[in-house]
């Protein structure tokens, strides 16, 4: 029987109350419970932490480390509410810089299971251990072990069966216990980690070594997340003052169904949060379809005073104090680097391009178990060619103009005088020549569709139609803003038979095809004239061109179409601009379309996020014909 509610009295919760209705914020399941031990250990110094799960972690937590180890006076206080040495003041909290702060993980867990903690300080004569379950509990005895901390959390939930109800299989529950284990154990390299479950270890990660820490950081990343995330990766380290953003970002040939490999560490601490992830998804926009998302491992390092980390429970979202500030200098990183042309990629001493490692092993996500896409060094190493073709030095000439044309403007005229070089008479570089171009130089066109080439490496299939749109679409965006495109009168008018909506939208949007660089009029109650167009797209389908972009532009409002939807018109435009399949290309064309995609920014993903090229390396080639069996 309810008690009316005139007579209820306010009265203060029980302590185990309290700390049981923040174990509801704080542990939400095995994983959360495992996640403040991980922190506690590694806020305590560990380098090496050892854990064992028993069921999924509902029967069983078991976290040891080697780390700074607890006073026996200070052992009732670790499993106390509100009880830290981490913090001591405001100031300590506005600048904090560990994992933990709070000091209610432990006594929240001790709330909801029985928990057992044994520790031994450096320079004690022996460890101590206490045990609590709900709110009775021991008092601090001797115990054997060599030093840090051990701390066992069995029964999770045994007080509170409720709970307990809405915990998943063990298979569930494990795997989101691996999950955290796999980010912090992503966040530090520096520390050896091991993870056994019902007895199999699942996991032995041993600590870095190197002196380099990126290596350290691409052994431990290649250990967690698997090496078919590598031959894509793009290795970012961007500084701006006291913001720092380092790590790797893949490329959209490697985009995933969902976002299982987006990792995020706001110093050191993986965070799910919105700015961050907005950043991210926008800098992969121009080269990423909607339906794909981004991987990325990405670490961000600002002064501890300048985000919030006392936001969430479990401290997975942060508030930072320069939101805007923050967007931008992420955005701006992870776009420059994803925007980088081939000719601009590093490389090692080996020529092979250091960020991404040549992949010769078959892929079997990939059709025939042909490896995904690989992206190379510009300075390839030596390589051998077999006889070659044999070009005449008129057919090679309209190439050489052009890539002198394309370099000189930009004040880099060494890859104009390799090409020049290169292509002598026979049409192929010299067996000792060090600096072929990254895609190296067409051999051949299948189709009409792709043009196949040889580089340093082997063979490079390129999709010229997707190549020449992104080409196409980023020269048009320079061109934009610089101002309007260069227009070409044409000399004869090209007469549309249109609809009335397509009509009305171009009496609407004259103004915007005008900037897109197209003159239109009305020539009748159905009819358009197109009298000029941008220079660029002299060579495309015009037709389907203009009735696209009217398509286009009669679902955005009137005003202001071009600045809020200018990234989606000219990629209309380039599309339709670009060379279309069954054009047979001449070799010196083929060679040109290759150093323009070398030279453009994005030149991996056409508009839409589709590749543009894949390398076949030799040693797949070689192993597919058995060679050397």
């Amino acid at each position: 029987m309810n008690t009316p509610r005139s007579e209820q009295k306010i009265r203060p919760l029980p302590d185990l109350l309290i700390s049981q209705i923040a174990a509801g914020e704080v542990v939400e399941r095995p994983a959360s419970v495992l996640k403040e031990l991980l922190e506690n250990s590694l806020d305590a110094g560990a380098t090496k932490i050892e854990v064992r799960l028993e069921e999924g972690g509902v029967r069983l937590i078991h976290v040891a480390d080697d780390g700074c180890g607890i006073a026996a006076d200070d052992l009732p206080l670790a499993l106390s509410r509100h009880a830290t040495s981490k913090i001591t003041s405001l100031e300590d909290l506005e600048c904090v810089a560990s994992y933990g702060f709070r000091g209610e993980a432990l006594a929240s867990i001790a709330a909801v299971a029985r928990v057992t903690v044994t520790s031994k300080q450096v320079g004690a004569a022996h460890a101590w251990r206490l045990q609590r379950s709900g709110d009775e509990g021991d008092s601090v005895q001797p115990a054997a072990l060599s030093g840090g901390t051990m701390i066992e959390v069995a029964d999770l939930y045994f007080n509170t069966p409720a709970r307990r109800k809405f915990l998943k299989a063990e298979a569930t529950e494990f795997a989101h216990c691996d999950e955290v284990f796999r980010r912090i154990a992503l966040a530090r390299p520096d520390v050896a980690f091991s993870l056994t479950h019902q007895g199999r270890e699942k996991w032995r990660l041993a600590s870095a070594s190197a002196v380099r820490p990126f290596e350290n950081f691409s052994r431990r990343a290649k250990e967690i997340i698997g090496e078919a995330f590598f031959p894509h990766a793009r290795a970012i380290d961007v500084a701006a003052g006291p913001l720092r953003l380092s790590g790797l970002a893949a490329m959209p040939a490697y985009s995933r169904s969902g976002r299982d490999e987006q990792y995020f560490f706001v110093n050191g601490r993986f965070v799910r949060d919105k700015l961050l992830m907005h950043a991210a998804r926008q800098a992969y926009e121009d080269i990423l379809h909607g339906a794909r998302h981004p991987a990325y491992v990405l670490f961000l390092e600002l002064d501890p005073a300048g985000v919030d980390v006392n936001v969430h429970p479990a401290k997975t979202e942060v508030r930072f104090r320069e939101a805007r500030g923050i967007h931008q200098f992420v955005f701006h990183a992870i776009q420059r680097t994803l925007a980088t042309p081939l000719s601009g990629v590093g490389a090692d001493e080996h020529g092979q391009d250091a960020n991404h490692p040549v992949d010769d092993s078959p892929n079997d996500n990939s059709p025939n178990g042909l490896s995904d896409i690989s992206y190379f060094s510009p300075y390839p190493t030596a390589s051998t060619y077999q006889v070659p073709l044999g070009m005449s030095e008129a057919a090679v000439r309209p190439y050489l103009d052009f890539a002198r044309a394309a370099f000189a403007d930009a004040g880099d005229t060494s890859l104009a005088r390799t090409a020049e070089n290169a292509l002598s008479a026979s049409g192929f570089p010299p067996a000792d020549n060090a600096l072929a171009p990254p895609l190296g130089y067409a051999i051949a066109q299948l189709r009409g569709i792709y043009v196949l080439a040889e580089n340093a490496h082997g063979l490079v299939l390129v999709d010229m139609h997707a190549a020449h749109e992104r080409i196409l679409y980023e020269q048009l965006k320079t061109l934009l803003d610089a101002g309007s495109p260069a227009t070409q009168a044409l000399l004869v008018p090209i007469v549309l038979s249109v609809s009335a909506r397509e009509l009305a939208t171009a009496t609407e949007q004259m103004e915007a095809l005008h900037t897109l660089g197209f003159t239109v009029a009305s020539i009748g109650p159905r009819e358009l004239a197109v009298r000029a167009i941008p220079a660029i797209l002299s060579g495309g389908d015009i037709v389907g061109l203009v009735r696209a972009l009217l398509q286009d532009l009669a679902e955005q409002p009137a005003s202001r179409v071009v600045e809020t939807q200018r990234n989606a018109l000219l990629s209309t435009m380039a599309c339709h601009g670009a060379v279309r399949a069954n054009r047979h290309l001449t070799l010196p064309e083929m060679n040109a379309l290759l150093r323009q995609m070398e030279a453009t920014e994005r030149a991996d993903q056409c508009n839409h996020g589709r590749p543009t090229w894949v390398q076949l390396p030799m040693a797949e080639l070689d192993k597919r014909f058995m060679r050397g069996r």
